[in-house]
C-alpha cells in the first residue's frame, strides 16, 4: 500500500464529521447538516435545540446560515 492509499483524517475533519452526524440524528438533510456543519461559526447545540424544540428544518437552515 503506498502513501496515497492512505488518507489520515485530521481532527478539524474529525469534528465536521461529529457535527454533521449530530445534524442527521436530529433531523436535518445531508445537504443541510453538511453545510451547518462545515459553518465554525454555528453554535452546534443551537441548533440540535431548534429542532428539538419544534423548528422545522428548512426554516432552521435559513435562521442559522
Amino acid at each position: 500500500m503506498s502513501a496515497v492509499d492512505t488518507y489520515i483524517e485530521t481532527e478539524s475533519e474529525r469534528v465536521e464529521r461529529w457535527r454533521a452526524e449530530e445534524l442527521l440524528r436530529v433531523g436535518f438533510d445531508v445537504e443541510s447538516a453538511t453545510l451547518i456543519a462545515a459553518e465554525p461559526g454555528v453554535d452546534l447545540h443551537a441548533a440540535v435545540a431548534m429542532i428539538e424544540q419544534g423548528c422545522p428544518p428548512e426554516l432552521a437552515v435559513r435562521i442559522l446560515l
